[in-house]
């Protein structure tokens, strides 16, 4: 596809950022879009591979069709580019900014760490779509006379309610915070994605006859029986946000805080909403003038510590428990998988300075407030070495190691003993439905993303609620035109 010489003509080329010393002033995004013409240039470096692992289980968990709209856009086809992305994809604007790119791992030309440019191509068709008018309402011709009822609305909730109002069923979202978009919204900062692009969306599914119902904590506000009795089927969309438990001594000390509130609450002030709610309830946190310890090497810890940054910490430390990885992985033993190596984020280059095999042992304080954070050296086993130990100075730290499953105040606890909850490899207890049908042990009840498989990427979000509303789709009228 693209080029058939254009591997060997054109180097790899991807959006620049802004100078870290202009970004940390804003929570704005900081990439620098590329011309038309440049991005054409690199989609022509989409050879004809033989066997595209990009769009493969190991690349791309929706499936993108990458080579088609790499090719398209070499041809300055855009319009037909959009359309091939968006039949694998409902939102390639947000997989464009925040997806990891495991499909440039899969790529061929990454044998020789010169990947195509993939994750920029795809940004720049679904941004060029906004410009050309060409993300718009898309109603259904006639409708079914069902009823769907979809419990959240991050991307997993968000893809399956778009499909299920193409078909021409009626669907209503019910979302707990004020506005929708998840964790999408509410988790990742602005500076990875602006906000305007789900308000967009949103108003898309909204011109396609989906209902959006904000403020509704189902389980609290609306029992879910309720639901299960108003419509013909129900998509349990909720997520996974319980955070996992550290069990540090000192973790009740005054500056010690779990990684997602602040966070949500960061996002709600750059939104202009009021800092608290229901879900989110805490005291402001600020890290400006304080010295931060960021417990955890994920992408959550790396949010944290880019927006510490932006609030104006005078020093960040993240903690990570694994060991340095590689600077560059074996090739012949990796690829076409998801690497271990060394990686590091744009929020770490902004000046964080990172600990590798290190333990959190104590959180320490006085008369009730952090000071210090006591760390020692651990070996391969993640077992501490004596007489390692040392202490940061810390006077905020976030705890950042990951979700356990959703919450379970509401549909979980209300459901007690009727749905099925089952524990993942990673301990985690999320409710039980399987990635074929996507049913609950709750009649007309379905689960898709992270509440069903646990903590994972926005694209595997994306893949499960189309999966599920293909599904849902299915059982209401006995076929279905869906893509799975």
């Amino acid at each position: 596809m693209g080029k058939v010489t254009g591997f060997l003509e054109i180097d790899r080329q991807v959006h620049k950022y802004q100078p870290a010393s202009d970004r940390i002033r804003h929570f704005r995004e900081f990439t620098l879009p590329m011309s038309d013409k440049e991005v054409e240039k690199q989609a022509a470096r989409c050879m004809d591979c033989g066997i595209p692992f990009c769009h493969g289980p190991t690349g791309c968990p929706i499936h993108n069709q990458i080579p088609d709209w790499n090719d398209l856009v070499y041809a300055g086809d855009w319009d037909n580019a959009i359309r091939n992305l968006h039949s694998t994809n409902n939102f390639p604007e947000f997989t464009g900014r925040i997806c990891p790119a495991p499909c440039e791992e899969a790529c061929t030309l990454n044998l020789e760490d010169i990947p195509v440019a993939i994750k920029t191509v795809e940004q720049a068709i679904a941004d060029k779509a906004y410009e050309t008018g060409h993300i718009r309402p898309y109603p259904p011709e006639k409708k079914t006379g069902k009823r769907v009822a979809i419990i959240g609305s991050g991307p997993a909730g968000m893809a399956a309610a778009q499909q299920l109002g193409r078909v021409g069923h009626d669907v209503h979202v019910y979302e707990r915070e004020s506005r929708p978009g998840g964790l999408m919204r509410y988790g990742i900062p602005d500076f990875k994605i602006e906000k305007h692009y789900i308000d967009r969306r949103v108003e898309q599914m909204r011109g396609e006859g989906v209902t959006f119902h904000c403020g509704v904590n189902v389980g609290v506000d609306k029992p879910v029986t309720e639901l299960l009795s108003e419509y013909d089927a129900v998509l349990y969309c909720g997520g996974s946000e319980t955070p996992r438990a550290a069990a540090i001594p000192g973790d009740d000390l005054g500056g010690v805080h779990d990684a997602m509130p602040y966070l949500v609450q960061q996002n709600r002030r750059v939104g202009g909403e009021p800092i608290q709610s229901v879900a989110w309830p805490s005291h402001p946190i600020i890290a400006s003038g304080q010295h931060v310890v960021v417990v955890g090497g994920g992408d959550t810890a790396s949010d944290c510590v880019g927006t510490a940054f932006r609030q104006g910490a005078v020093r960040v430390t993240q903690l990570d428990i694994r060991p340095q990885p590689p600077e560059k992985e074996d090739k012949l033993s990796v690829w076409p998988y998801w690497a271990t190596k060394m990686r590091t984020s744009s929020s770490q280059a902004e000046g964080a300075e990172r600990e590798f095999q290190v333990a959190t042992l104590e959180f320490i304080g006085e008369e009730g407030q952090l000071t210090g954070v006591k760390c020692c050296e651990v070996d391969e086993k993640r077992k501490p070495i004596p007489g390692s130990e040392f202490v940061i100075r810390a006077d905020l730290a976030f705890i950042a190691i990951g979700f356990a499953g959703p919450t379970t105040a509401g549909l979980v606890t209300e459901l007690d003993g009727q749905i099925k909850i089952v524990t993942d490899s990673r301990r985690s207890k999320n409710v039980e439905a399987n990635d074929r049908d996507y049913r609950t042990s709750v009649d007309k009840l379905y689960a898709a993303g992270d509440v069903r498989r646990g903590q994972s990427l926005v694209v595997w979000a994306i893949r499960e609620g189309r999966q599920a509303a293909r599904s849902i789709d299915e059982a209401l009228m006995g076929s279905s035109v869906l893509p799975r």
